[in-house]
Parts: structure tokens; sequence; C-alpha cells
């Protein structure tokens, strides 16, 4: 098994062929109506539409179906603020296996939901994500439970990089790529991907301005710990860079933007008016860049946006599309 700390292109090839029975190879929909206000040619890159509502699947089951059967004859354990947690959920599930998810007790109730539903045991844990994986580690020690971090492994990043060879099959072309940018797996995965087949696209991280730990880090030129702030995109709230993506997103990452909780309001606004998708806020940054004009685009550009996931609570929803009880 891999020791490296970050994936290569083969991993995420052969990635693509672990997974390839089991997660959906999601359609690339140009976004037409929305081209006008975002300034370029745009293509959206779904994830909404995956087995579990999100991306995380790719990476939670590339690793666990990387694992031997002994390595998870006990159980699999991690923490997440949800999406993570129902894709390892599903994963266990698929294989057999008893799984124990510690989430936040801020995690929104449909991600919990979800995730009983597919059969994990649910810890709430009143702490930020270092004090939750603290948590982890000392369950996962006394019962021998195999750990599945959501960002800082290599095979779950690999996973994650699929996408990335997947929008390079289905738009050659393709000039730049935005993705959301929390933990760093998803983006790690995908810049892996593109610009070891590809260098000339441009890869972008959109990051919340109110959790803007990468942003920061890129500018201090280390790893840089910020005071968490709430932000509308729990997806991607985070006070620190996670460790392995860092120098991966360095390395492969030509800009990261910031954007405002209003801006990724209108870019779910946007999405559920004239896409017609649901998207949670973690998934909408990208178009809310545009939409703010964050990012510098030219009308016959080709850009992809990463849609992460579309987790959300229906009464959560109501509120921001202003939609009556």
């Amino acid at each position: 098994m891999t020791m490296r700390n970050y994936p290569t292109i083969q991993d995420i090839r052969e990635a693509q062929q672990r997974l390839k029975p089991h997660v959906r190879h999601t359609p690339l929909l140009r976004a037409d109506k929305i081209e006008k206000a975002a300034g370029c040619q745009l293509y959206l890159k779904p994830e909404t539409l995956q087995i579990t509502g999100a991306f995380k699947i790719r990476g939670a089951l590339n690793k666990a179906l990387s694992l031997s059967r002994e390595e998870i004859a006990n159980g699999i354990i991690a923490t997440s603020s949800g999406n993570h947690a129902q894709a390892l959920a599903y994963a266990a599930k698929m294989l057999g296996v008893k799984v124990i998810l510690v989430l936040p007790v801020t995690t929104p109730k449909i991600k919990i939901a979800n995730t009983e539903a597919l059969g994990a045991e649910v810890i709430l844990f009143d702490g930020d994500n270092a004090a939750r994986w603290g948590k982890v580690y000392e369950i996962a020690e006394g019962n021998y439970y195999a750990v599945i971090h959501g960002f800082e492994d290599p095979l779950v990043m690999a996973g994650q990089g699929t996408i990335g060879c997947e929008i390079l099959e289905d738009l050659e072309d393709v000039d730049t790529v935005i993705v959301p940018l929390g933990g760093g797996g998803l983006i790690s995965g995908i810049a892996t991907a593109i610009k070891e087949t590809k260098p000339s696209v441009r890869v972008i991280g959109a990051e919340p301005a109110l959790t803007p730990k990468y942003f920061y880090s890129r500018k201090n030129k280390e790893r840089t710990s910020l005071p968490l702030k709430n932000t509308i995109a729990d997806g991607l709230r985070l006070s620190v860079p996670g460790q392995n993506p860092y120098p991966i997103i360095e390395k492969y990452v030509d800009e990261i933007v910031l954007v405002e909780d209003e801006h990724i309001i209108a870019g779910m606004r946007a999405l559920a008016k004239d896409a017609k998708l649901i998207a949670e806020p973690a998934a909408s940054i990208g178009i809310g860049a545009l939409l703010a004009g964050s990012i510098d685009v030219k009308p016959d550009e080709k850009v992809c946006a990463v849609l992460s996931g579309g987790n959300w609570d229906l009464s959560d929803l109501a509120e921001i599309y202003n939609l009556a009880p």
C-alpha cells in the first residue's frame, strides 16, 4: 500500500478503474442561461447528482476498496461535516462492515439523518476539527477500526481526482476549472489529474471569505491557522489548511479567490433558477465567484465549475430561495 502523502496521476487512473462499477460519471452540463452573467462559456460538473449527493463517495470508496478485508474487519471510522460521513456510511454498507462517524453538533439535520439511514453509528461531538480527530483516534485505537481521513489521505484525494479525468474526457478544450476549497482533498485530486494531463488548463480554488485559510497561507508562504468563523458554506469551514493537500495546492492551483456569503447565495439561486440544480452553498461557491466578478474570464473561455454536493435541508433552502413555507 502507498506510503506517499500525495496522489500520482497513476493513482487517479487506478481509482477511476476501481470506481467505475460503483459511482456515476456525472454529466457535464452547459449552463447557457447563467453564461451572460458569468461572462464566459460555462459548464457545470454536478456532483450533486452523485450517488450520495456529493463527490465524497469517490474518495471514501476508493480508500475503502483499497484496504484489505482484515484492515476493515472491525469497522471504519472518521469525522466529517456531513458529506464524507454519508459517503463512508454508503461504502461500509456496500462492503458489509460497521461504520462509526463523529460529526460536529452543528451538522445539518439532513446529513445526520442520511448518514444514520445508511446504517452508520453517529456520535455528535462539540469541538473543532482537531478535537474531533482526537476523538476518532481515541475510539479507533481501542476497537481496531480503520481510520479514513476526508482530505489528508492520498487514496481519498485520488478518488476525488477522477472528477478531473472526467472533465478532460468530456470537454477536451476546457480552459479553466473552478473547484470549491475546504480541507483541500477535492482540489488536490482534481488539480493533480488536470495539471499532470493538460498543464495549460487553469485551476482555481474558491474559498469562503469567512474562512480564508488557503488564501492567507499562500500569502504567508506557510500553513496559517485562522479563527473559525461561521459561513453559510459549512462544508468548507475549516481553520487551517490540510497538511498533505497544502503543498499540492501550492504546486498545481493557479489562483485562490475569496467569495462572500451573499455571492455564494446568489450562486445557489442562479443554479436553482437557471440550471434547475439544487446545490448546497459549498457547491455553489464557484458560480458565486463568477457572478461577483472575482475571476478574470473572457466571453469565449470554456469554464467548468465543479458543484461538489447538494445535501441541504429543504427548510433551509426555502429560506435561501425566498419560498413561502
